[in-house]
């Protein structure tokens, strides 16, 4: 094969795989789960949004991740109605769905019970990879349970524009002795509740009370350099035995106030040294033009008496006094001239 071919093919071959890598980075980055957090009874219905803005990708996949396990394949679509499957425990369970439209593929989960609550993922193949979406968490509860933790937040938070600030969450775990982990969420006007940070179980943070034979555990969540939009509302999880208990929430507001009194402050300060800049500007300005005076008045003096004789000039001295004042009363806007000359 010559040199040219060669060329040609191997330009061909970089094109095309550049191609394929920007095709690839924009499907990934239309591709998401609508809400990170659902929240629900025992009984209720709730449907799973999987959106991909791509029309060309014809395989989705929905996985099921239950606290502490690995994720398990639900189900699968390929293209069309016909080509939906369910599988192990999901397949022939009237309470699983999979709803197909233009641009996503939904699960439907009706009458929800404890064991729905998990993590699901949705999953799209393209080429020869396979992209997860970042999941959502579905938490089911029931007022009849026996909770095996209890989570205290406090109420609210009023905080200066800038500054720093730390959520503290309170777990009693009760008589469980599985690990636990923590999650904080948060949740604002502009959006829905999002996974934010979690905490790994530690005993490093825990302390067991020996009569009730149950743990206290603290958990912090720091913000710093806080601005407007940490604004919201932020909620401790816990995961336990099995369970999600969420806490009643943190409402962080910003103190807005403070901030149009540092503007005002700011700009007072600008102001005052607009001011003084000006001030040492003109009194500069008055002592360099004293100080230029006299020559000036030198220069107009020999230019209008240009035509006198030099054989009748004897000479011109100039003397420069200060009128002489105590020094405490010193007038330095005054400058005395002494012109003499001696004509024949």
């Amino acid at each position: 094969m010559t040199a040219p071919k060669l060329l040609f093919y191997f330009t061909f071959l970089i094109l095309d795989k550049s191609g394929e890598l920007s095709q690839m980075t924009d499907q990934s980055s239309s591709f998401h789960q609508e809400r990170e957090l659902i929240s629900a009874n025992v009984g209720d219905n709730i449907t799973l949004k999987c959106i991909y803005e791509d029309k060309t990708v014809q395989r989705f996949f929905w996985y099921k991740q239950p606290l502490g396990q690995k994720p398990r394949l639900m189900s699968t679509f390929y293209g069309s109605i016909q080509n939906i499957a369910f599988h192990d425990e999901w397949k022939n369970n009237p309470r699983f769905t999979l709803e197909a439209v233009n641009g996503g593929n939904h699960l439907n989960i009706t009458d929800l019970q404890i064991s729905d609550t998990a993590t699901y993922f949705c999953a799209v193949s393209f080429s020869v990879t396979c992209k997860f979406a970042v999941g959502t968490l579905v938490s089911v509860k029931s007022s009849g349970l026996n909770i095996p933790a209890t989570v205290y937040q406090s109420e609210s938070e009023i905080i200066q524009l800038g500054s720093s600030v730390t959520l503290n969450c309170t777990v009693h775990t009760g008589t469980c002795d599985g690990e636990h982990n923590v999650y904080w969420f948060r949740n604002s006007e502009e959006s829905h509740p999002g996974l934010i940070y979690t905490h790994g179980f530690s005993n490093d943070q825990c302390v067991r009370s020996p009569n009730t034979e149950t743990n206290t555990c603290v958990y912090n969540l720091p913000l710093k350099s806080v601005n407007s939009s940490h604004a919201g509302t932020y909620y401790c999880a816990v995961a336990s035995c099995g369970r999600i208990l969420f806490g009643n929430g943190t409402h962080l507001d910003i103190d807005k106030d403070y901030s149009h009194i540092l503007v005002y402050f700011l700009s007072g300060a600008l102001t005052l040294t607009t001011i003084l800049s000006f001030s040492l500007t003109v009194i500069l300005f008055s002592i360099r033009r004293k100080s230029i005076f006299c020559w000036l008045i030198i220069v107009i003096f020999f230019s209008i008496k240009g035509h006198i004789n030099e054989d009748n000039l004897h000479y011109a001295a100039l003397r420069v006094n200060q009128a002489s004042r105590s020094r405490r009363h010193v007038d330095d806007t005054l400058a005395e001239c002494v012109y003499s000359r001696v004509k024949t």
